[in-house]
């Protein structure tokens, strides 16, 4: 349950637009590389760099990131 809670508020989070210089997104999928690479196509579509935040891997991986001008 705590795990679906988890889920649940990263997507909400990765769904906002922050008006600060940084925005948060969030991927998982069931390798840490290729979390990785979701993170740096959102990336790449926003034209800019990211910065891990965190990482984890619990029943697949979840990365938060923040992409930075």
């Amino acid at each position: 349950m705590n795990i679906v809670k988890n889920i649940v508020a990263l997507a909400a989070l990765s769904l906002f637009s922050f008006s600060g210089f940084a925005q948060s997104v969030t991927a998982s999928a069931s390798t840490l590389d290729s979390a990785e690479a979701k993170i740096a196509l959102q990336a790449k579509q926003a034209g800019t760099s990211y910065k891990i935040t965190s990482a984890r891997f619990t029943n697949g991986a979840y990365i938060s990131a923040e992409l930075v001008k």
